[in-house]
């Protein structure tokens, strides 16, 4: 292609030419992501195969996880009943895969109420000094009690159910956010930016959403993850020893506390339960692992 110069010369124009570094391919990217964190995609794979396998529950074969049968009981794994049958009659296999659904119900809402509440509680904390020793006395009693034992007192007082476990859990599970919460605060409110903004005349909330908690979220979602994992175990925990989940509700822990009579002659019963409980729980904190090391930049660099 040629072009006139003012003198009426003619010169050459280049032609369009390719930018020096292409845009790998999407499928590049995506090899490159699983080579660099092999955790998350695992751990991610993990845990989509068990929230998978509860939201299709109806569909794998099960049926109705309630159902008796007397003449079925204490049935071996077999063709009929792939995960046999415990001392009711009732298909271990249907219990397990609708106890997915209350496990990971569990998990979830806890994590997400517990994070929302640890962030509310560190960031007021770890902000306003003069309320600081007064919030952190509190959490340090609440953490000095093991969050089993406050769970169990917390259900000791009202009966038994998902929504009473999922709040007994989350009272015991988010102080643990808002300590790591006001840790991060505190060292973030010392920042130049903030005392720009201050200067500003931006209020202690404007600043608090808009400059501190966006700084704070790469630990706060780590710190979810693993809420997640400890709270499908204390749910499991709390139905095992009959203060969580009621009977007709079937979760892991029922089912293991109900073979666990028979757990020398029939160990299934309680087997395939604490299999899937396992999955759940490494599948989380593979993830919980994952983004840490994704978010650390240390660990970043020397990747």
């Amino acid at each position: 292609m040629t072009a006139t110069a003012p003198d009426g010369e003619g010169f050459a124009i280049a032609p369009d030419l390719p930018p020096l570094i292409a845009e790998p391919p999407r499928r590049g990217r995506v090899a490159t992501f699983v080579r660099r964190h092999p955790t998350i995609v695992l751990g991610a794979a993990l845990l989509g195969l068990m929230v998978l396998i509860a939201v299709c529950a109806p569909w794998l074969g099960t049926g109705d996880p309630q159902a008796l049968s007397p003449a079925k009981r204490i049935r071996a794994p077999s063709a009929e009943f792939w995960f046999g049958t415990d001392s009711l009659g009732r298909d271990v296999y249907s219990r397990v895969i609708y106890g997915a659904r209350t496990s990971l119900l569990v998990g979830i809402v806890v994590a997400l109420a517990a994070t929302v509440a640890g962030v509310a509680v560190g960031l007021v904390s770890g902000f306003v000094r003069w309320l600081d020793p007064i919030v952190m006395r509190v959490i340090d009693g609440l953490m000095a009690i093991p969050s089993v034992l406050i769970a169990i007192a917390l259900l000791g007082i009202a009966r038994g159910s998902v929504v009473n476990v999922i709040v007994a859990i989350t009272l015991a599970e988010f102080p643990r956010v808002a300590r790591l919460v006001r840790g991060v605060v505190l060292s973030l409110r010392e920042q130049p930016y903030v005392d720009a903004a201050l200067a500003c005349g931006s209020g202690g909330g404007r600043i608090m959403l808009r400059h501190i908690l966006p700084n704070a979220l790469d630990p706060i979602i780590v710190q979810a993850t693993y809420i997640g994992a400890s709270a499908v175990i204390a749910e499991a925990v709390l139905s095992f020893i009959g203060v969580g989940t009621p009977p007709t509700v079937p979760s892991w822990g029922n089912i293991m506390a109900e073979g666990r009579a028979l757990w020398q002659v029939k160990p299934y019963i309680v087997f395939f339960p604490a299999v899937f409980l396992c999955i759940t729980v490494l599948g989380v904190n593979l993830l919980g692992d994952g983004l840490r090391d994704m978010l650390d930049p240390r660990v970043a660099k020397r990747a």
